[in-house]
């Protein structure tokens, strides 16, 4: 028999840590090495156990207990593979469970089987996310990279600015009304208006509010003003 995949259970509510140690004690693949109540004991036991997968709650003394202990843990440990568990997810939470390392991420009312699978597809480094957390995951990729084609899509528009446009444009994102524009900038209503519709037509919008609230989202006035600190 290959050696047994050893498990430490990280959760400070003890009926559930025995349902999971009552799990994984029925499969003969699996050893069980431990139990913590809390994020720091789970880091001691994590170094003296050395442990091969770790169940890790991710609210334990405190709602980011389990986040910083996995990711102490990883830093001096990265050969250990984290399942986090949690009663219910945010994609906030999520996210940032996989960024610090983790490899699994289950609810803990999922059944026995799903629970078995995620420690053994954890240990043998096969991806197994549960299918609404991939969905998720899925949404954030996409999300980023249509984020990212708008970017650069609107960066473009940008190099077809005229330097007038451009700070009409400016303005407009400082929230100054058209009034106030005409004043700083020494220019009659009716002039303004046409470097507006110019700048509406460029973006293809129908209103100044769509660009303002467009160009805010993807951090626009932000990087205008770093290329200004910059010259």
């Amino acid at each position: 028999m290959s050696t047994p995949i050893k498990v430490l259970i990280v959760e400070d509510d003890p009926l559930i840590c025995k349902r999971y140690q009552m799990i994984l004690s029925k499969d003969e693949e699996i050893e069980f090495v431990g139990r913590a109540a809390s994020g720091y004991e789970g880091t001691m036991l994590a170094a003296l156990n050395k442990p091969d997968v770790i169940l890790m709650d991710i609210e334990l003394e405190d709602k980011q207990a389990g986040l910083r202990a996995t990711s102490e843990i990883l830093n001096y440990m990265p050969d250990i593979k984290i399942v986090m568990l949690t009663v219910c997810e945010t994609d906030e939470t999520v996210f940032r469970a996989f960024e610090l390392g983790a490899t699994n991420y289950l609810l803990k009312n999922m059944p026995a089987e799903s629970i078995i699978e995620a420690v053994k597809d954890a240990y043998h480094d096969r991806p197994s996310l549960h299918s609404n957390i991939a969905g998720k995951i899925t949404k954030e990729f996409k999300r980023i990279k249509t984020t990212e084609d708008s970017l650069l899509h609107n960066f473009y528009i940008f190099t077809q600015l005229t330097p007038t446009e451009l700070e009409v444009l400016e303005l407009l994102m400082k929230d100054y009304t058209r009034q106030e524009i005409c004043k700083l900038r020494h220019v009659e209503p009716s002039t303004l208006k046409s470097q507006i519709n110019s700048i509406l037509k460029k973006f293809n919008k129908s209103s100044v509010l769509e660009i303002v609230e467009l160009l805010r989202e993807l951090h626009i006035p932000e990087i205008l003003s770093q290329r200004k600190a910059k010259n």
